[in-house]
């Protein structure tokens, strides 16, 4: 990994501009645990049988991102990204899969979540959560989101641990 050119959150904000500082710090966080990798070693699986990988995780944030921010607030029957059901599992499995797919996908999903989450006047927007088949406001999603992000990184911290040894934030 390089130099860490993660922007952190900051110290007293809104709740909004600390709900979104917090998530683009995690994604950064997850691009960053990226860094300087091959597709092989971003493949690197954590352990048999699991199919855990760096690159299952850009996978599975991408469909993450898409299911609580475009399916939420847009369109409630979009299609996941790797899965014709919603089955989260599948984004995991990045055996074929490489870095510029991977990316390109996760970065389009970001990209519509942000233009969601801008657009909306407050965190008090609800939208539909087919999954649960309830209301759900976007203060929830960005909480939601977030949190995933967190478990995953804590994820991603051991991943690259064992595919190059690099530690650290």
């Amino acid at each position: 990994m390089t130099g860490d050119q993660r922007v952190g959150p900051p110290s007293a904000g809104s709740e909004r501009e600390t709900l979104r500082a917090f998530l683009d710090f995690h994604r950064a966080t997850l691009a960053m645990k990226c860094e300087g990798l091959t597709d092989e070693e971003l493949r690197q699986r954590s352990m048999p049988p699991s199919t855990l990988s760096l690159l299952g995780l850009v996978r599975h944030m991408a469909e993450v991102e898409r299911a609580w921010f475009r399916r939420v607030f847009e369109d409630n029957d979009a299609p996941m990204v790797w899965s014709d059901e919603i089955d989260f599992q599948a984004a995991y499995d990045a055996s074929a899969s490489t870095r510029d797919e991977a990316f390109t996908a996760w970065e389009a999903e970001v990209a519509h979540s942000r233009r969601i989450e801008q657009a909306a006047e407050s965190l008090d927007l609800t939208g539909h959560q087919p999954r649960w088949d309830e209301k759900v406001s976007l203060r929830m999603v960005m909480v939601h989101v977030l949190l995933e992000y967190g478990r995953h990184n804590g994820h991603a911290d051991f991943l690259r641990e064992g595919v190059d040894g690099t530690v650290g934030a």
